[in-house]
């Protein structure tokens, strides 16, 4: 049976407080959640890859375990994932793309440039300086793509992080992502 969101908030919060039981009791919900995150951050990818699903959300529970950082609820935490494992893939991108460079670069729309792996590294980086430009002009925007694409977070979730509704969300997610098909198009051209 799996806990409630309360439940995950209020083990969050009693770890953070010092409550070693707590950490152990979240430990299997968090990493159950992280795989979730991974396998649809790495879904489309070629079996054989170079950064496996399981490499993925082992350094971001890392990171994660290591972060002292009050966690708010649920949603924060995830929220917060969603950033690390965003880190991750373009820190793997950039180190890709050192060891490897040139051509072959294949356009990819939005919905699929989350994925880790040699025809995939330049886009990757090419979607986070896009996120960055996004983020130095519409900061919510950048977020909202942020927590669904690289955090899987629900509509419902990354409003609630947000604190804005669930309309404004699929909204917003609507210009962002219109912008950066621009944006990546362009950098593409």
């Amino acid at each position: 049976m799996l806990p409630d969101h309360q439940d995950v908030t209020r083990l969050l919060q009693q770890w953070k407080g010092g409550d070693r039981q707590a950490l152990d009791q979240l430990m299997p919900i968090v990493y159950d959640e992280l795989r979730r995150l991974a396998a649809r951050c790495l879904h489309a990818e070629r079996p054989g890859h170079t950064l496996p699903a399981t490499a993925l959300i082992h350094e971001a529970y890392l990171r994660l375990m290591d972060a002292d950082i009050g966690w708010q609820d649920r949603a924060h935490f995830y929220a917060v994932a969603a950033r690390v494992v965003r880190r991750i893939l373009v820190e793997y991108a950039r180190a890709h793309c050192r060891q490897k460079r040139g051509g072959g670069e294949i356009a990819v729309p939005l919905d699929e440039a989350v994925i880790v792996g040699p025809e995939a590294s330049s886009t990757v980086l090419e979607l986070d300086d896009a996120l960055q430009r996004l983020a130095a002009i519409d900061e919510r925007k950048a977020e909202i793509i942020q927590l669904l694409f690289f955090g899987g977070l629900t509509y419902d979730e990354a409003a609630a992080a947000l604190g804005i509704s669930a309309a404004t969300v699929h909204r917003e997610l609507k210009l962002a992502k219109a912008w950066l098909s621009r944006e990546l198009a362009q950098s593409q051209s």
